[in-house]
C-alpha cells in the first residue's frame, strides 16, 4: 500500500479515530445510496489501496503528438490526467506497449520530453508543480514544473462538450462574458452590455440549462431586459459548457445542457505553501474605462485563503458609427472569497463567496439601445441596480478510496435587480423602486465509485427556489423546490470504447402567486459515447438525451399576483440529439458534429391574467464544423455554425428569445496565437463573421452580417517574469454591429445596442 505523504515529509498511518470515521461514513454512504440500485461493489474493490497506480494495466500508446498521447493514458489507465498546456506544444510522446503499472507507463511515455510528473488520489498531475498536500513531482530530465491547466478525463468528452480552460482565459483577458465565449461559434452572448448579457447555446437561452457557480444551482431570471448571469470573468478559473447532452450529474434542469462556471483557487496560483498576490489594471480607450484587480493568497499547513477585489468605472462607449451608446458607462464593483482548510486525513472543507454589483443609469431597458414610438413620459435612461452573489460550501476527501470518493455541497444563490417604475403622468404617481429577486438554496450530497473499468457517481440534491417581486400594486411570489436522485456511469467496457450514461428521477413542489401548489415527477436519463473508428486517428462520437425539468419559475418583473393557472402550469421536457466525428494526425485536428434539441411546453408567462401558463415549444437544429493546427509556439483554429432556430415551427425572433431561443444562423471565428519563447513575446488576432440571415419571422426584415477582427500583443520580460503588459485592438476596421443574439435587430421600430467600435486597451499585471 502507498500511503500519501503529509506536509512534513512524514507518512500519514490510520489512527483509530480515522477508522472510526471511515467506518462510520461507509454505514452512512451505503444507507444513503441503497434505493439506487448501483452495482455492489465486490470485496476484493472495497480493499483496493487508496492509489490505483499500482495495480499492472496493458498499455499500448504509439509514439504521436503528447496531448493526445495523454488522451490515450488516460483512458488505457483510468486515472484523470490534468497537463500544462503550453508543455505539450511541438512535444511527441515516448511508445509504451506492455503491461505495467500506471507510474511505469507515464514515466516512459514522457521520457524525453524533459516534463515532471506525480500521480496522487487517482489523478495524474503532468508539468505539475508541488501539491497543496507537500508531495513533490517527480521530475524528468530536470523539467520547468508549471501550473496544471487542461483536463483529460478517464471518461467520454461528449460530442458538445466544450472546455475553456484556464490557459484559454488568460490567452483571451476577458472583460466580460462574451469574451470568454469567443472563437465559439455555437455560443452567442447578446447584448453589449455586461449586465445585460444573455449566453444562448445552440440558439438556446441560458435559463433552459443547468447553470453553475463553483457547483451552485445559479436561479437568476429576474427581468428579460437584464442578463441571467452578470459574471466578472477575472474570478474563473475554467468553464464547462455541455450542449444539448449533460450528464444526470450536471443538476436538475439540463433542458438544453449545462454551464458549470469555476472560480480560481490559491492552490492554482501558488505551487506550494506560501503566499502571493498580484495588481492588475488596464484602461480602454474608447470609453475612458479604467478597471482594477487586486488580490492576495496563502497555503499554510494545509489552510488556504483568497481574496480578491475588481473595480472599474468609465463613461459610455463608442459605436463603429462614431455615436456614443447611452446607457453604457461601467460602475462595477465584484470580489471572491475563499478560505479552505485540508486535514492530515484528507477531508477538506471549503467555503466560497463572490458578488457583483452594477450601479450605473442603463438604457431604460436594458438590453435596447432605443424603441420608436414609445410614450414620451420614458426617459432614455434609468437607473439599474443589479447585485449577484453566491457562496458555496464544500466538503471533499483528497485521499478517496476506489468505493469512498465523496462530495457534500451547500449552496445559496441571490440575484437582485432594483429599477424605477415611471408611470403615465396622468396617474399623478411618482416614480417609485421595484426591487426582483430570485434566491436558490440548493445542495448535493454524492460519491464516486471507482473501479477497473471506470466510475460510477450516484448521489441526491435538492434546490429551494424562490422569485420575488417587491412592488407596490404587483407585489408577487413564485416558488419551487425539488429533490433529485441520480447515477452517472463513465466506463470504458471495451478497448477503443468509452461510453457515458445515466438518470435521474426529480420531484417538484411548484407554487404560483395565488399560493395554489402543483406536485409533479418525472425521469431523465442520458447516453453517450466515443468509439475509435481508427484508433489515435479517427473518433466518432454520439450522444441523447430526454430531460424533465419541472416547471420553472416566472421572471419577477412579469408576475401578477393574479394569474389564471387553470389547472397548473406543464412540466418541462426535451429531447437533445448530438453526433460527431474527431480526427487528429499528429498536429492537425479535424472535427465536426450534427444536433437537434427540442423542448416542449417552454413555459414564457406574460403579465395578462389568462397567460400565466403560456409556453411554447422550441427547436434548435443544425451543425458545426472545425479544424486546427498546432506547432512548438503557437496555434491556428477556423470554426463554423450553421444553427437554425424555430419557436412553434416558425422562425425565433428576438422577442420571445429574451425567455427561449434566439436566431443564430452561420457564424464563422478564427483564432491564431504565436508565441516567441526567447522574447517573451506573444501575438495573436482573431475573428468572428456572421453571414446575412433571412430566415426570419413573417414581418421582420432580414439579418445583416457584420465582420470583426481583433488583435493583441502580450509581453512578459524574461527577467522578470512577475510582471506582463498588454495591449489590444479590438474591432480593428471599427464595424457597426450588435451581435447575432442580440434583442430587435429585425424590428424596424428598435435601435439595437450596438457593440463598441475600435477599440484600443492597455493592461499591466504585476504578481508578487
Amino acid at each position: 500500500m502507498r500511503s500519501p505523504k503529509c506536509r512534513k515529509g512524514h507518512l500519514k498511518f490510520d489512527t483509530g479515530r480515522r477508522r472510526e470515521r471511515r467506518r462510520l461514513l461507509t454505514t452512512t454512504a451505503i444507507a444513503a445510496f441503497s434505493s439506487l440500485a448501483l452495482m455492489p461493489v465486490s470485496t476484493a474493490s472495497a480493499q483496493q489501496t487508496t492509489s490505483r497506480v499500482s495495480n499492472a494495466r496493458s498499455f499500448d500508446i504509439p509514439s504521436q503528438p503528447l496531448s493526445t498521447a495523454l488522451n490515450a493514458f488516460g483512458r488505457q489507465s483510468g486515472l484523470q490526467v490534468t497537463l500544462a498546456a503550453s508543455t505539450s506544444q511541438g512535444l511527441r510522446s515516448a511508445t509504451v506497449s506492455g503491461t505495467m503499472t500506471a507510474d511505469q507507463a507515464l514515466a516512459r511515455l514522457l521520457s524525453g520530453t524533459g516534463i515532471s510528473y506525480r500521480i496522487s488520489g487517482g489523478t495524474a498531475l503532468v508539468g505539475s508543480a508541488v501539491s497543496a498536500g507537500g508531495s513533490a513531482a517527480v521530475a524528468a530530465d530536470g523539467a520547468t514544473v508549471l501550473d496544471p491547466i487542461s483536463a483529460f478525463g478517464a471518461g467520454p468528452l461528449g460530442a458538445g462538450e466544450i472546455v475553456i480552460s484556464s490557459e484559454d482565459l488568460k490567452r483571451k483577458n476577458p472583460a466580460n462574458i462574451a469574451d470568454v465565449f469567443s472563437g465559439e461559434p455555437g455560443i452567442s452572448v447578446g447584448s453589449s452590455l455586461p449586465m445585460s448579457q444573455k449566453v444562448y447555446v445552440h440558439g438556446i437561452e441560458e435559463t433552459s440549462l443547468a447553470v453553475t457557480m463553483d457547483g451552485g444551482r445559479q436561479n437568476n431570471k429576474v427581468f428579460h431586459h437584464n442578463g441571467t448571469n452578470l459574471i466578472d470573468p477575472g474570478l474563473l478559473k475554467a468553464v464547462n459548457v455541455d450542449a444539448g447532452v449533460a450528464p444526470a450529474d450536471a443538476g436538475p434542469g439540463a433542458l438544453a445542457g449545462a454551464i458549470a462556471y469555476e472560480t480560481i483557487d490559491a492552490r492554482d496560483l501558488l505551487d506550494g505553501d506560501g503566499f502571493g498576490g498580484f495588481v492588475t489594471s488596464s484602461y480602454n480607450f474608447n470609453s475612458d474605462t479604467v478597471t482594477t484587480g487586486i488580490s492576495a493568497y496563502g497555503m499554510r499547513d494545509g489552510l488556504e485563503f483568497l481574496g480578491y477585489f475588481n473595480f472599474g468605472n468609465g463613461n459610455d462607449f463608442t459605436a463603429g458609427n462614431g455615436q456614443d451608446v447611452e446607457g453604457t458607462s461601467t460602475d462595477v464593483l465584484s470580489g471572491l472569497g475563499k478560505l479552505a482548510y485540508e486535514f492530515d486525513s484528507g477531508d477538506r472543507f471549503e467555503i466560497s463567496h463572490d458578488r457583483i454589483r452594477d450601479d450605473a443609469p442603463r438604457p431604460f431597458r436594458a438590453n435596447i439601445g432605443f424603441i420608436d414610438g414609445r410614450p414620451p413620459w420614458e426617459p432614455r435612461v434609468r437607473d439599474y441596480t443589479l447585485d449577484r452573489q453566491n457562496t458555496v460550501f464544500t466538503y471533499t476527501d483528497s485521499t478517496p478510496e476506489g468505493w469512498w470518493d465523496p462530495t457534500l455541497m451547500l449552496a445559496y444563490s441571490r440575484t437582485e435587480v432594483e429599477i424605477p417604475i415611471i408611470l403615465p403622468p396622468r396617474l399623478n404617481i411618482p416614480p417609485y423602486p421595484a426591487t426582483g429577486t430570485t434566491s436558490s438554496f440548493n445542495g448535493k450530497f454524492e460519491n464516486k465509485f471507482s473501479f477497473d473499468m471506470g466510475s460510477v457517481i450516484a448521489g441526491v440534491d435538492f434546490y429551494d427556489d424562490k422569485a420575488d417581486l417587491d412592488d407596490m400594486f404587483d407585489a408577487s411570489t413564485e416558488k419551487a423546490r425539488n429533490v433529485g436522485i441520480y447515477a452517472q456511469a463513465r466506463l470504458e467496457p471495451w478497448e477503443r470504447t468509452r461510453l457515458s450514461f445515466g438518470a435521474r428521477g426529480d420531484t417538484q413542489q411548484f407554487t404560483g402567486t395565488t399560493g395554489e401548489e402543483w406536485n409533479n415527477s418525472g425521469l431523465s436519463g442520458n447516453v453517450s459515447g466515443e468509439y475509435d473508428l481508427i484508433e489515435d486517428l479517427l473518433t466518432a462520437k454520439a450522444g441523447y438525451s430526454h430531460v424533465w425539468a419541472g416547471i420553472p419559475l416566472a421572471e419577477n418583473f412579469i408576475m401578477n399576483p393574479n394569474w389564471n393557472y387553470g389547472s397548473g402550469p406543464k412540466p418541462v421536457t426535451a429531447d437533445n440529439y448530438i453526433l460527431g466525428l474527431e480526427a487528429n494526425y499528429n498536429d492537425f485536428t479535424v472535427e465536426g458534429s450534427v444536433f437537434q434539441t427540442d423542448i416542449d411546453d417552454a413555459r414564457t408567462p406574460r403579465y395578462a391574467v389568462t397567460r400565466g401558463i403560456e409556453a411554447h415549444d422550441v427547436r434548435s437544429r443544425g451543425f458545426e464544423i472545425g479544424a486546427g493546427y498546432s506547432w512548438g509556439d503557437g496555434f491556428f483554429k477556423v470554426k463554423y455554425a450553421n444553427i437554425d432556430v424555430e419557436i412553434d415551427g416558425k422562425p425565433a425572433d428576438s422577442d420571445l428569445g429574451t425567455y427561449l431561443a434566439a436566431p443564430a444562423g452561420q457564424i464563422i471565428t478564427l483564432q491564431a496565437v504565436h508565441t516567441l519563447t526567447d522574447w517573451g513575446v506573444t501575438f495573436g488576432a482573431d475573428a468572428e463573421i456572421a453571414l446575412d440571415y433571412d430566415d426570419v419571422a413573417d414581418g421582420s426584415k432580414p439579418f445583416e452580417g457584420y465582420q470583426v477582427f481583433n488583435a493583441f500583443v502580450e509581453y512578459v520580460p524574461p527577467e522578470r517574469p512577475n510582471l506582463l503588459l498588454r495591449a489590444e485592438l479590438k474591432n480593428i476596421f471599427d464595424e457597426t454591429y450588435s451581435d447575432r443574439a442580440t434583442y430587435g435587430q429585425e424590428f424596424g421600430t428598435v435601435t439595437p445596442l450596438y457593440e463598441p467600435g475600435r477599440s484600443f486597451i492597455l493592461t499591466a499585471k504585476a504578481t508578487f
